[in-house]
C-alpha cells in the first residue's frame, strides 16, 4: 500500500522565514507577521543585544513569542577564521544567553555571513543544534537533504509573483512544498521596501492550504516524517516520535499520534 506524507493538518505545503541580526527593525517585521498569521525564526547575535540600533535582552521573549528565537554566533563573526575552540565558544555561548533572554530552548542557527565549513558543522552539532540555514537559495520548493546545510529557497528580494504563484498552485505530482523565505530585517529599512515583505505577507496570508511554521517546527515534524517505521507490506505504520504525523493511504487522510502503531485498511 502507498503511504504519502502530508503536513499538519493533510496540507502539501508549507511557509516558513528567517530573519538575522537581532536589530531594531525587527519589532516592525515582527508585527507584520502577526498581524498576517506568518511564522518566522529570528536567529540572534547575543553580544549585540543591547547595543545601539539592535533589541534588548529584556524585550527578546516578548517580541518573539510565538515565533522561534535561534543562534547566529555570539558576536557574528566569520567561522572560518576560527579556531575550534572559538567555534564551539561562539556556538555554545549563544545558545546559553539567547535561552536565558528567550526562557526556551535553542537548537536553531543560521550561519554568519553564510561561512562554514565540515568543523563548523562538527563543532555546532556538538554543541547541540540540529539545523542551520545557509545563504544558498534553490529557487524550489524540496524539503532539505541535510538540515545542517539547510538552504532556503531564496532571499525575500527574489520573491517574485511567479514564485508564489508557482508555490500556491503546485502541480498534482509535487507532494510536498516548502518554501523558505530569508533575509535580514534592516534591509527594508536601508532600501525603502517594506511595501514588498507586506505585498508577500498578504498574498499568502490565510491560506487553508498553507502550514505556516518556524524553522524548528519545519525541522522536528520532518525529521519525525523520515523516522516513521513501515512494515514490509506497508500496512502498518509506527510513530516513534513525539509529533503527531498524516499521511495519504488509499485515498484517505489520516493522523498518527505520538507513539501510535496503525495497522491500515486493507480496503484504503
Amino acid at each position: 500500500m502507498t503511504v504519502q506524507f502530508l503536513f499538519p493538518e493533510g496540507k502539501r505545503q508549507a511557509l516558513t522565514f528567517s530573519y538575522d541580526d537581532a536589530q531594531i527593525h525587527d519589532r516592525r517585521l515582527v508585527d507584520i507577521f502577526n498581524q498576517t498569521g506568518m511564522k518566522a525564526t529570528f536567529h540572534l547575535n547575543s553580544a549585540t543585544l543591547g547595543q545601539p540600533g539592535y533589541i534588548t535582552r529584556e524585550e527578546v521573549k516578548a517580541l518573539y513569542e510565538g515565533h522561534e528565537v535561534a543562534c547566529h554566533g555570539v558576536t557574528h563573526p566569520y567561522f572560518n577564521q576560527l579556531s575550534v575552540t572559538q567555534m564551539m565558544r561562539e556556538v555554545y555561548e549563544d545558545r546559553r544567553e539567547l535561552e536565558r533572554c528567550s526562557g526556551g530552548i535553542v537548537q536553531g542557527m543560521s550561519y554568519p555571513f553564510g561561512e562554514y565549513n565540515e568543523e563548523l558543522i562538527r563543532t555546532a552539532k556538538d554543541a547541540g543544534i540540529v539545523y542551520s540555514r545557509t545563504v544558498e537559495g534553490t529557487m524550489n520548493f524540496n524539503l532539505p537533504s541535510d538540515f545542517m546545510r539547510w538552504h532556503p529557497t531564496c532571499h525575500h528580494g527574489g520573491v517574485t509573483e511567479a514564485l508564489l504563484d508557482e508555490f500556491l498552485n503546485p502541480p498534482m505530482y509535487r507532494s510536498l512544498s516548502l518554501l523558505y523565505i530569508w533575509g535580514h530585517s534592516y534591509e527594508f529599512a536601508q532600501d525603502d521596501s517594506w511595501s514588498h515583505i507586506n505585498d508577500i505577507c498578504s498574498r499568502l496570508q490565510g491560506r487553508e492550504d498553507v502550514w505556516y511554521a518556524t524553522n524548528m517546527e519545519i525541522y522536528e515534524y520532518v525529521t519525525a516524517m523520515r523516522s516513521l517505521v513501515i512494515s514490509v507490506e506497508g500496512d502498518i505504520l509506527y510513530n516513534a516520535s513525539a509529533v503527531t504525523l498524516y499521511v495519504r493511504a488509499g485515498g484517505q487522510i489520516l493522523a498518527l499520534g505520538a507513539g501510535e502503531q496503525k495497522k491500515l485498511d486493507a480496503a484504503l
